[in-house]
């Protein structure tokens, strides 16, 4: 049983995949619709909107890292920003999981948000990359300033990003 373990391990994260040979460094930038999954109670407050990011890939296998810098400019009617880290796992098609954050107008949030994301990542032309992907966050509470309360909504996300692997 541990012959295969080593096997699959040494495929997974020694053996390049078809997708690396690029060194499995990207960067490139992307838009992410989202929607807001309940209700919210607030008046003049969106419950959808757009998401532009900054994005950074390590992927030398079919395991490897994403890391984005989100900037959502009307985050429930506030500015926001949003750092965030994924364990990506597959190749053309994938599967994330991952953390992040969200800073309304300076103000960090309390608690991490959690992201489970699925996509289609295909290369256009040598080492430019178009990815298409769908995401799902939750536990994730918004401070907004006419609101009493906080919000505490999951959202539903569906973006694209161009990356140039280097």
């Amino acid at each position: 049983m541990k012959k295969w373990t080593v096997l699959i391990l040494l495929a997974l994260f020694v053996l390049p995949s078809a997708q690396a040979g690029d060194n499995g460094h990207r960067i490139g930038v992307g838009a992410n619709y989202w929607v807001a999954i309940d209700d919210i109670k607030v008046d003049n407050i969106d419950k959808d909107g757009f998401i532009y990011l900054l994005s950074y890939q390590y992927r030398p296998t079919l395991i490897g890292l994403q890391v984005d810098l989100e900037c959502l400019p009307d985050l429930f009617g506030e500015n926001a920003i949003a750092p965030a880290a994924y364990l990506v796992v597959g190749s053309a098609i994938y599967g994330a999981a991952g953390i992040g954050t969200v800073s309304q107008d300076g103000d960090w949030a309390d608690d991490p948000f959690f992201a489970l994301k699925a996509g289609l990542d295909l290369e256009l032309l040598p080492h430019i990359y178009l990815d298409l992907s769908g995401s799902y966050r939750f536990s994730t509470k918004y401070k907004v300033k006419d609101a009493l309360d906080e919000i505490d909504t999951d959202t539903v996300f569906l973006g694209a990003a161009a990356r140039i692997a280097f």
